[in-house]
């Protein structure tokens, strides 16, 4: 890819069909990537490859070609570059950057609920400063540990496109699960860079997590995307969208008879964008061109 070329991408996890929600964000990465002359590409983020499945990846590929959306190379899939995440978790590791952590899920909820625990902090950073005793005693339990990535106590920010300028201090995240899998920061870090990804929009619930990608980033030497957040879609009561709330895949939608361009006409009204004039036409032709000004700033209601 040549240094001067944009490009943006959607990276679902394939463990079931994408809902209106990820389809909308789905729209908006891909009307944004046209938007500034780039190129747009799929990425399937099947790090747990129990949840995931090939048939799921087909589905959701199926729902992103009927609404109009197309991609310019081959789609990528995580599970197939585990070599890539393991050799930068090894270059930070041999850089004196990571330690290894044995604590489950629920010793962290209970030391961050504890009396002067910080709830917000995430990682309370138990397995830190370990003694070498101390590690000993752990590696003869024979429980596999994480390995998480030390941090450096900074405050970090960014100006995302959407949301405006976020900021805060991240904890020392996984960067290898106690499974051995890579996890989910370094691999997308890896990925954006290697793939020449330049323009990231997401759901805004992922607006933290760039922050400890930033970080990764600066100790790779990797660079950083431009990003942008879209709030969510919610139901009726505001809560984010589930299965419980029915009709909400392509697929279900065209069970009841609405066909795939009125749910693309939907999704490009609701990024400020009026609606499409139909399947044989070009998704550029909407009513108003895109910009991310033009998103609403309130999470999407779907009724």
């Amino acid at each position: 890819m040549a240094k001067d070329m944009t490009r943006g991408r959607f990276a679902p996890s394939p463990t079931g069909e994408l809902h209106v929600g990820n389809l909308r964000t789905a729209m908006a990465a891909w009307q944004w990537a046209k938007s500034i002359d780039g190129d747009f590409i799929v990425r399937m983020e099947d790090l747990d490859r129990v949840t995931s499945s090939r048939e799921h990846e087909a589905q959701q590929l199926r729902d992103l070609a009927a609404i109009g959306l197309t991609w310019s190379l081959p789609v990528v899939r995580q599970s197939q570059r585990f070599e890539l995440y393991h050799a930068a978790i090894a270059e930070l590791t041999a850089a004196g950057r990571t330690y290894r952590c044995w604590c489950s899920r629920r010793e962290i909820a209970e030391a961050a609920s504890a009396p002067h625990g910080d709830v917000a902090a995430g990682y309370p950073g138990t397995c830190r400063s370990l003694s070498a005793h101390e590690i000993a005693e752990r590696e003869r339990s024979g429980q596999p540990a994480a390995l998480r990535l030390r941090g450096d106590g900074v405050e970090r920010e960014f100006d995302d496109g959407i949301l405006g300028v976020v900021r805060g201090r991240t904890d020392d995240i996984v960067l290898r699960r106690r499974d051995g899998v890579p996890a989910y920061h370094v691999a997308v870090v890896v990925d954006d860079a290697d793939q020449g990804v330049t323009h990231v929009l997401r759901g805004a619930d992922l607006a933290e997590a760039t922050l400890s990608q930033l970080r990764l980033q600066e100790v790779l030497g990797l660079p950083t995307p431009t990003y942008a957040h879209i709030p969510l879609a919610v139901n009726a009561n505001r809560d984010r969208l589930a299965k419980r709330d029915g009709a909400i895949t392509l697929r279900q939608m065209m069970e009841l008879g609405v066909d795939a361009a009125s749910v693309r006409d939907r999704l490009l009204e609701s990024l400020g964008m009026g609606e499409s004039r139909g399947m044989g036409g070009s998704l550029e032709t909407g009513d108003g061109e895109f910009a991310l000004g033009r998103i609403p700033r309130d999470p999407w209601v779907v009724t």
